[in-house]
């Protein structure tokens, strides 16, 4: 199906509310039935129809269509941000004995749920680079049931060979879920390199403005009807009917947005490259990323994030680079029109920073929807009194 119609048309029959080209936004808790045989079957399976606003809605089902198309997937549900699609993904497919296995370093939220709870209901985790196909091997236990991966990564993109895994994974009956929010759908398809389940943060690209929250997580049918009957409708961790339009209303500009960010991205790379205070700067579409070969393989583009590795020996030198950015806001998350930075050394105490650790010497860069140039100057001028 041709993105435009998947952005513009798709699930939208505006025939049923007076050919409004927005659709509307079905602000209620609940729907009303005639029949008694209706209501019946509504209770036997929610996600046939509307029953209450905690499962389907008819403003989120529009956004899970588009999703789902854009993704190449069955099926999708959406949640109301990223940690919630992830945590519903996972649980609903794990049970007490289970063994998972990791990319190292995940996701805050993902490693709090694999250290701190899951560890109370009898499931380990082993952690892994992941960047190589017999680290998934080798990492594989009898009781292993699941893999998680994050490819890229949003610090330093480290990837994974999705081919390989995903099709090892399936030798072993193994069900598997990326993080696809550093690509976005535009330029990376993880299902139809066979990943059974894709989740992305709607709250970076998706939305595009920095005014809401959203996590999607798609699939096949099959899997996301599993989900919505336990976790999804049990935790209650749907996305609301406002948040959703919110996101529809994002979908319409996604790729004029990641075209403008993929651009001015390549201009600022290419700047921050050559300063004499930058070591090296992390990107994984540049020739000199340790995986660039892999990443042009699975990747159609890189949108706007990358890592500066900043050549200082101390931590004030970062906190005054950082502080003395007149235009780039210091702030966690990426993929809204306002561009970003967030040092590594922000998680650190300054009697722990080492200089010789380069991640300690990490300021992530997210490039928005500013002109090239504006950002340039601005990082010109605070690397110039760092």
């Amino acid at each position: 199906m041709d993105i435009s119609q998947i952005l513009n048309e798709l699930g939208e029959d505006r025939e049923l509310y007076f050919n409004a080209v927005s659709p509307p936004i079905m602000q209620t808790s609940n729907f009303a039935f005639k029949k008694v045989a209706d209501l019946r079957r509504a209770f036997q399976d929610e996600m046939k129809g509307y029953l209450y606003s905690r499962g389907l809605n008819p403003t989120v089902d529009i956004l899970r269509k588009k999703l789902a198309a854009l993704d190449g997937a069955e099926d999708c549900l959406v949640f109301n941000n990223g940690a919630a699609a992830i945590f519903a993904g996972i649980f609903a497919n794990i049970k007490s004995g289970d063994h998972i296995v990791s990319v190292q370093k995940p996701y805050t939220w993902v490693q709090r749920m694999f250290d701190v709870i899951l560890p109370r209901f009898g499931v380990t985790v082993t952690y892994i680079p992941g960047t190589e196909i017999d680290q998934w091997k080798n990492a594989t236990l009898d009781n292993t049931t699941f893999y998680y991966l994050e490819s890229p990564n949003s610090w330093d993109f480290a990837l994974q060979p999705l081919e390989e895994v995903a099709a090892f994974a399936k030798t072993k009956n193994i069900t598997t879920l990326i993080d696809n929010s550093y690509c976005t759908p535009l330029y990376q398809q993880p299902i139809a390199m066979g990943i059974d389940m894709v989740m992305q943060t709607a709250t970076k690209y998706i939305s595009g403005h920095s005014d809401t929250l959203g996590g999607v997580l798609c699939g096949t049918h099959a899997m996301m009807k599993k989900i919505f009957d336990s976790e999804y409708l049990n935790i209650g961790s749907g996305i609301q009917p406002f948040n959703a339009w919110l996101l529809i209303r994002g979908l319409r500009t996604l790729t004029a947005r990641i075209e403008r960010i993929t651009k001015s991205t390549a201009a600022v790379v290419q700047y921050v490259k050559q300063h004499p205070k930058v070591e090296a700067v992390l990107f994984p579409l540049d020739e000199t990323f340790p995986q660039y070969e892999l990443a042009k393989k699975q990747m159609k583009g890189a949108c706007g994030l990358c890592t500066l590795i900043l050549r200082t020996p101390d931590m004030e030198s970062i906190v005054r680079f950082c502080e003395s950015l007149q235009h780039i806001m210091m702030a966690v998350s990426w993929g809204g029109h306002e561009s970003l930075v967030i040092p590594k050394c922000a998680g650190l105490q300054p009697e722990e920073f080492d200089p010789a650790n380069p991640e300690h010497r990490y300021v992530r860069l997210y490039v928005g929807l500013e002109e090239p140039a504006y950002l340039i100057n601005d990082l010109e001028q605070a690397l110039a009194v760092m």
